[in-house]
């Protein structure tokens, strides 16, 4: 089965990147930065998730995402089916930090349960089927609305939404042109989804 290894995000300034993501989520080997000032405007397709246990953690960890200089797109709110919150980070990417459970059991943790990669595409089934052509397994699949892939061992589970309703729900217009700054990789790789996405094989995290 085809798993995800790593997570690219291509930005302006890879230091302050780091630096956000870190103070932000603590997150660092999971995420890898690349220097790129390749043309991106407006929503750039995809939205990085993660999800907590309860809403303690999603507080805490929008509230420091606020503080390391990201910008609120939705304020942490309850909803029928959880809560969470959406910023965008100084970068660009936009963050969704989530929850299904509406009570918490105890003090903040700051501990991710999942990282998700919501690729917007134009036709969810057409793009499940490309993927399932890759070697991923599905794992969750609503017809033309949501599609979840198994992550096996990796940290990182790849999800597809439609394009517009994605960017519904993190609160931004669907327009948007140019690179999406996302590379995927994995040991599928390399190549490009439908939609522009690319994935490139897996190579050893860099040391320090």
């Amino acid at each position: 089965m085809t798993s995800i290894e790593a997570v690219t995000l291509e930005v302006a300034d890879p230091t302050a990147a780091r630096r956000f993501c870190t103070a932000a989520f603590g997150l660092d080997a999971q995420i890898r930065l690349r220097a790129s000032e390749a043309p991106s405007t407006g929503f750039r397709g995809f939205t990085m998730a993660l999800t907590v246990s309860q809403p303690a953690d999603v507080t805490s960890l929008v509230d420091a995402a606020l503080d390391a200089g990201a910008t609120p797109l939705k304020p942490v709110t309850k909803s029928f089916w959880g809560y969470g919150g959406v910023v965008r980070a100084p970068d660009g990417t936009i963050w969704k930090v989530a929850t299904s459970v509406k009570k918490d059991t105890g003090p903040a943790t700051r501990r991710i349960d999942e990282i998700v990669i919501l690729l917007g595409v134009a036709d969810v089934i057409a793009s499940k089927r490309y993927y399932v052509g890759q070697g991923l397994a599905v794992a969750k699949s609503f017809g033309r609305t949501y599609v979840e892939f198994a992550a096996g061992a990796s940290p990182v589970k790849l999800a597809l939404y439609r394009r517009r309703a994605l960017a519904i729900d993190v609160g931004v217009s669907p327009d948007g042109t140019g690179s999406h700054r996302l590379v995927i990789g994995g040991d599928a790789g390399p190549f490009t989804d439908p939609d522009g996405f690319a994935w490139e094989a897996a190579s050893p995290a860099p040391t320090r």
